[in-house]
């Protein structure tokens, strides 16, 4: 890219994640001049380098290997087949490469400059960009959306130069084959590698700070994804807190304030992630992030000074690549004085990939007990299935929560093998207005047979039995 210096634009865009491809993309169609500043050689942000894409394809190909393993037709028995770390890595390199190249290519298609560098700002109106060799270009725009994303929170105590002790964006560089791994940190990205090196064949010792896995689940899908931790031999330990961390040569020493000790090959700390906003000189605007490096914003994005919006991981929750995708077209909607009434869908659903996968939206049966809403059940389980005892998925449910009176859908949660691709047919009938959101689609729609779409028909027919 040839360098612009001090060149005007109408937008800025910093960080090229979900949340500032979507805006940049939005501003520029709308014949907007447009650059988005990224700090690394590939565009894509932490969603394609470290976070969602990788995990999900190392997930993928442990779920293969599994498979692999568990089918008399490829597997003699005699020997179980084993990957390394490296192996199934190797898959997600590649699929990490094919993402960021995709994702340059729509940069070029719509003339938005990249600009390689660190951003900061000089003014309300200015950045500075301090580029790889050292030099440094301003440039300037009317509007800017801060979309710089989060990192893993790595607390000062602990040493994560240690070869041994690993964050969720190091882990992806492990190049030995643990035997056993310790993992702190059981939310949503803890929980998934933990899948992951139990599926490796590692032996998983998962240290939770709360009381219940994942407890803004539906409960009976938290309950039944510790069962099948428990039963692929994980060791969950709760209410546990780190005191201090010891890496060694030969292994880790995890201490917990309980006054128990852990040992293991490698530690991976999972718990938290910082908005990365402390690069981004926010004094010289007059912002001030939280304590997890988050920003304020409000419903329109807005941060507190009013030319500068902000998306994605940086304000907070959901901090989903899909979230933030939606919050960056929307955004440029709002610079472009483009937004309607219809904002951002309220719905959003939670995909989570642990082995088996889990997928819910809307509301849990503990929220709806809580406001007192009369609902009912329809359960459909996938080992009645023809199409899960065809491909052998034949753990979990689908579940759907409806209103006994308007048999309204008020709530979708899977549990099982492609559960964040079944979860979007239910949503789809419950993101319908009025009359049209009805449990009664499922039982009059024809569906193809067999699919674990069927799901929906036997769900809606047992839930509908369930009424008197």
């Amino acid at each position: 890219m040839t360098s612009h210096h001090s060149s005007h634009y109408d937008a800025i865009v910093i960080g090229t994640g979900p949340g500032g491809e979507g805006a940049a993309m939005q501003l520029s169609k709308s014949g907007k001049r447009v650059a988005v500043i990224e700090r690394y050689a590939m565009v894509g942000g932490g969603c394609t380098h470290w976070g969602t894409i990788p995990s999900k394809a190392l997930r993928h190909s442990v779920s293969r290997l599994i498979e692999y393993n568990n089918n008399p037709l490829f597997n003699s028995g005699d020997r179980l087949r084993q990957l390394t770390f490296q192996d199934v890595m190797s898959h997600a390199s590649s699929v990490i490469k094919k993402q960021s190249r995709l994702r340059g290519s729509f940069y070029d298609r719509n003339n938005v400059d990249i600009i390689h560098g660190e951003a900061s700002f000089v003014d309300s109106h200015t950045l500075k960009i301090l580029k790889e060799d050292g030099s440094v270009d301003q440039i300037s725009a009317r509007q800017f959306v801060i979309a710089t994303g989060s990192r893993p929170y790595t607390p000062a105590d602990i040493d994560f130069t240690h070869p041994r002790i690993y964050n969720s964006d190091s882990i992806l560089s492990l190049n030995h084959q643990p035997k056993n791994i310790i993992i702190y940190g059981a939310g949503v990205i803890g929980s998934e590698y933990a899948s992951i090196f139990r599926g490796m064949g590692v032996k998983v010792d998962l240290v939770n700070m709360r009381d219940r896995l994942l407890s803004f689940l539906d409960t009976e899908i938290s309950d039944a994804l510790s069962y099948h931790f428990w039963n692929s031999g994980l060791v969950i330990r709760h209410n546990e807190t780190y005191a201090s961390v010891e890496g060694h040569d030969d292994g880790v020493i995890l201490n917990l304030q309980s006054g128990k000790r852990m040992q293991a090959d490698c530690l991976l700390f999972a718990n938290g992630r910082t908005g990365n906003t402390d690069m981004l000189a926010l004094d010289n605007v007059g912002l001030t992030p939280d304590g997890r490096g988050q920003l304020q914003v409000d419903s329109q994005y807005r941060t507190e000074v009013e030319n500068i919006y902000a998306v994605g991981d940086v304000i907070g929750y959901p901090s989903l690549a899909s979230a933030a995708y939606n919050q960056g077209r929307y955004v440029a909607q709002v610079m472009l004085g483009q937004a309607s009434e219809e904002t951002l869908i309220e719905d959003i659903p939670t995909g989570i990939y642990t082995i088996p996968e889990i997928s819910s939206v809307g509301k849990t049966e503990q929220e709806l007990t809580a406001s007192k809403v009369p609902y009912e059940v329809g359960r459909a389980q996938f080992k009645h299935l023809a199409r899960a005892q065809i491909a052998d998925t034949m753990v979990g449910s689908l579940k759907i929560l409806f209103h006994r009176e308007t048999k309204q859908l008020l709530g979708i949660h899977c549990f099982g093998e492609r559960a964040s691709e079944i979860v979007h047919i239910g949503q789809a009938i419950m993101q319908q207005k009025d009359e049209a959101n009805n449990i009664e689609y499922f039982v009059n729609t024809t569906f193809n047979y067999p699919t674990m779409a069927e799901a929906y028909r036997v769900a809606a027919i047992n839930g509908l039995n369930r009424l008197f």
